[in-house]
């Protein structure tokens, strides 16, 4: 049996898209996931999967029963436990450790043939950086993520779907995942 992290985009966020964590929990479990645990409310899920389907799979799976169950279809993102512990091995800025709200990880739907990284560069501020490594966008912000422009504009100029999570709830979802 494998185990898989998902990350959910766009639900429980300012009232709209609601989707309680328990509620994901049951639908999950339902559909013969096992093991499913949650990790606060913006849609961070681990579980193992009778099945070695591809992450693809699961994230078309996983988005067909949110809409059946809740009538709209959340983005997914479904990364194994070797995708999730290489992304945190790669990771290229250490002293994140001291601030892990400083670094977020950007999980990217494909690795993205066309950012614009010129732009991505004009965009940073003071101790900003980032490095791009195959489907993992990391970026540094030890001024603040919430009024970094670079953040703001990231997707856009990856040209490339993704979700973002912090250092400190990536860290805490691979703890999870290599739990069960």
């Amino acid at each position: 049996m494998a185990a898989w992290t998902v990350l959910l985009r766009g639900i429980n966020v300012g009232g709209h898209r609601l989707l309680p964590m328990k509620e994901l929990i049951t639908l999950l479990e339902g559909a013969g996931f096992t093991k499913v645990r949650s990790y606060l409310q913006s849609g961070n899920i681990v579980f193992r999967s009778p099945r070695s389907t591809a992450a693809p799979a699961l994230g078309n799976r996983i988005g067909r029963l949110v809409k059946d169950a809740k009538g709209f279809e959340p983005a997914v993102w479904v990364l194994s436990l070797a995708e999730l512990s290489a992304a945190v091995a790669a990771n290229p800025f250490p002293e994140a450790d001291a601030d892990p709200k400083s670094l977020h990880l950007y999980f990217l739907s494909d690795s993205p043939a066309s950012a614009d990284v010129e732009d991505l560069h004009r965009l940073k501020r003071g101790k900003e950086s980032f490095k791009l490594k195959e489907r993992v966008f990391y970026l540094y912000t030890p001024g603040g993520f919430a009024g970094s422009k670079l953040a703001a504009q990231a997707e856009r100029l990856l040209g490339d779907s993704a979700t973002a999570r912090n250092w400190r709830t990536v860290n805490r979802l691979l703890e999870m995942a290599q739990d069960l």
